[in-house]
């Protein structure tokens, strides 16, 4: 094993001037390890992905079965194999009728491109309507319909005919016109600081978008996988999209995500052209058999259950003066400060003291908390303890 920090710093790309930079050898549960023993309590999931926790046993087994049967053998869309089918019977199983058909990607980023594409195949228009503050990926199609402008100017030229609306003001709903493609939003947005929408302003969406024939797709690669006590978000409002997109927690810890429409809609992608949408290792057998023992996990072990009592656990244990704000939905928090430099701080002292916490992209004032759906009240009341004196040492 090699945990040299020269190799870290200096071979692979770096994507800030201040990388996290511990060492992780082990995962398991709610925490990680590095080499020298040192333990932490992972209070992200490793930025909403381990929400059944790290290296699940029953993931563990689905992905060992199926490394000794076969891994990548064709591209997406040619051959019949049993993960892809299974997965895909069992994600369709949770989700309203109109939402039937699934093609399996590689990523969250991949999911969103190849939705916009699908929106306009479909309605044969070209604008795409976003929220500002959004956040849908880093690829050039989901960075155009991102709404964080610091991110986006240094890559610009990006997509054509994009127009922003502002997340949860009902009167910019009718912006959204016989023009509009469709409307791309997070049902929660997550990095602009776990921002939750009235059910009014998403129900008033999904009415517009019905009136001019464009497509709502719902972006839950964030919020989905069971992370506010529903399976996704999406099921507290009332509302059901015409495509939605998943990813992150969906694969168990191994990389996949998927777009899931109607029957009707995926046709587009068959004809004029042929391979609308195509990729290598979307539906990888190995991904898809992690993420179908995933499914079974939150439903058998009935993690959905616990959600809002863990959540209002932590919120009743994190009270301090020095938070300005707390928004929270489910298991996901943001907790805001007076200062960029004070969350640093407190997520610096974190670490150092074991606990995992982190602060948002597009918010940096905030940090997020979001742990595994699997921990524990003893976990949780460690967690927050190191957290409050972190609050309290910034």
């Amino acid at each position: 094993m090699d945990f040299s920090e020269d190799i870290f710093l200096k071979k692979l790309a770096p994507t800030s001037p201040f990388p996290f930079l511990i060492s992780i050898e082990k995962a398991e549960g709610v925490y990680l390890f590095s080499p020298d023993g040192k333990k932490y309590l992972d209070m992200i999931s490793g930025i909403g992905v381990s929400n059944i926790g790290h290296r699940h046993p029953r993931v563990v087994k689905a992905i060992k079965d199926q490394v000794d049967k076969h891994m990548h053998v064709m591209v997406y869309g040619e051959y019949i194999q049993s993960p892809s089918n299974l997965l895909a019977a069992k994600l369709t199983g949770f989700l309203p009728p109109s939402l039937n058909c699934c093609y399996f990607v590689n990523s969250g980023t991949e999911a969103n491109e190849a939705a916009l594409k699908l929106a306009k195949r479909v309605t044969g228009r070209t604008e795409i309507v976003s929220c500002r503050k959004s956040y849908h990926g880093s690829t050039h199609g989901s960075l155009s319909v991102s709404g964080n402008e610091v991110k986006k100017r240094a890559f610009r030229p990006l997509l054509p005919d994009v127009r922003f609306i502002d997340f949860n003001k009902i009167s910019d709903v009718h912006l959204i016109t016989q023009r509009t493609a469709c409307v791309i939003m997070e049902t929660i947005q997550g990095d602009a600081g776990v921002r939750v929408p009235d059910i009014e302003y998403l129900q008033a969406v999904r009415k517009r978008c019905t009136e001019v024939g464009a497509l709502l797709i719902l972006d839950e690669i964030q919020c989905g996988m069971g992370r506010t006590g529903k399976l996704f978000a999406f099921e507290h409002f009332g509302i059901v999209p015409d495509v939605l997109t998943i990813a992150k927690a969906f694969g168990g810890g191994l990389p996949i995500g998927a777009f899931v429409s109607s029957y009707e809609n995926m046709q587009q992608f068959t004809h004029n052209p042929m391979l609308g949408h195509i990729t290598t290792f979307g539906g990888n057998p190995v991904c898809c058999a992690s993420a179908l023992a995933t499914l079974h996990v939150i439903e058998e072990e009935k993690l959905l259950t616990t959600v809002e009592a863990k959540g209002k656990l932590i919120e009743s244990l994190l009270q301090h003066p020095k938070i300005k704000e707390v928004r929270r939905f489910g298991l996901m928090f943001a907790f805001d400060f007076d200062s960029e430099e004070r969350v640093n701080r407190i997520v610096q002292y974190a670490k150092e003291h074991g606990v995992i916490c982190y602060w948002f992209l597009s918010h940096p004032y905030s940090f997020r908390i979001a742990p595994p759906l699997t921990i524990s009240e003893e976990e949780i009341r460690e967690a927050c303890g190191v957290i409050l004196a972190a609050i309290e040492n910034a």
